[in-house]
């Protein structure tokens, strides 16, 4: 992605004829800002205190747009809340999750990307994207 988040943002947005507002920024860089997979309510919270009139309902609807522009991903876990995190400038990476403390695990192997690379070319299959999760027990929590 050539520019900043904030660009890869502004351009999209126009792209879909909508506004870029001071609150999508607010909400972009405070999903950035946070280091970590975070949900809509942590998100509300970091926002809230800072002023500036960012409703629940408005972060909502723009994490839902940085997902849909590629800025941001979705990581659901059961029925524990949708949890997000920042894809602009990260390499792709898989999570290990921890059911019982809900710990996220950001893991990165080439030789996991070529496996999954060479069974879908086994199956004549041309990949576009994926997700690995694999779901478990942390260090701390067995």
């Amino acid at each position: 992605m050539a520019g900043t988040a904030r660009d890869v943002l502004r351009n999209y947005v126009k792209s879909r004829g909508l506004r870029n507002t001071e609150q999508r920024t607010a909400v972009l860089d405070a999903l950035l800002k946070a280091g970590r997979h975070v949900t809509a309510d942590d998100l509300f919270g970091s926002l809230r205190g800072k002023g500036g009139g960012v409703g629940y309902a408005t972060v909502c609807r723009n994490l839902n747009l940085l997902c849909e522009s590629g800025l941001a991903e979705k990581v659901k876990i059961g029925n524990q809340k949708t949890r997000y995190e920042p894809r602009f400038g990260s390499d792709h990476h898989d999570h290990l999750i921890c059911l019982k403390c809900g710990r996220f695990i950001e893991v990165k192997d080439d030789r996991l990307e070529r496996l999954q690379d060479k069974l879908a070319s086994a199956q004549g299959f041309k990949p576009v994207s994926h997700k690995l999760e694999i779901y478990g027990l942390c260090k701390k929590c067995r």
